[in-house]
């Protein structure tokens, strides 16, 4: 991945089925079919943080961030629906982050969109 941790996620995120990017909130975010929101860059947007804010299944935002609070977190705003914060201002593993970015997908995305990936 590139040394932008903005250009990398942009790929990822825009290498999926029917995805586009659009301001929202003054900060990048990937949508499903042009509605649906999966994540959404955090350029230091409530805190001190570089980060993304994504979907994320059941139960995952809890166990990611007991398994690493640095680099995971609640974040604001949709924390409480189970979305996941990742940092971008550590080190990263850019493999998990496509994994991240993957599931926070299939979250949102319908079926049909999702069986794609399969």
């Amino acid at each position: 991945m590139a040394d932008d941790p903005l250009e990398s996620l942009r790929r990822l995120c825009l290498a999926l089925p029917e995805t586009t990017e659009r301001l929202s909130h003054g900060e990048p975010t990937w949508f499903i079919r042009g509605k649906k929101t999966f994540v959404m860059y955090a350029d230091h947007h409530h805190d001190d943080r570089l980060a993304f804010w994504c979907a994320a299944p059941p139960g995952v935002q809890e166990a990611l961030i007991a398994q690493d609070p640095e680099r995971f977190f609640r974040p604001p705003y949709v924390g409480h629906r189970g979305w996941l914060g990742v940092r971008l201002d550590v080190p990263q593993d850019w493999a998990e982050i496509a994994e991240i970015v993957t599931d926070a997908y299939r979250t949102v995305a319908p079926e049909r969109l999702s069986a794609l990936l399969e």
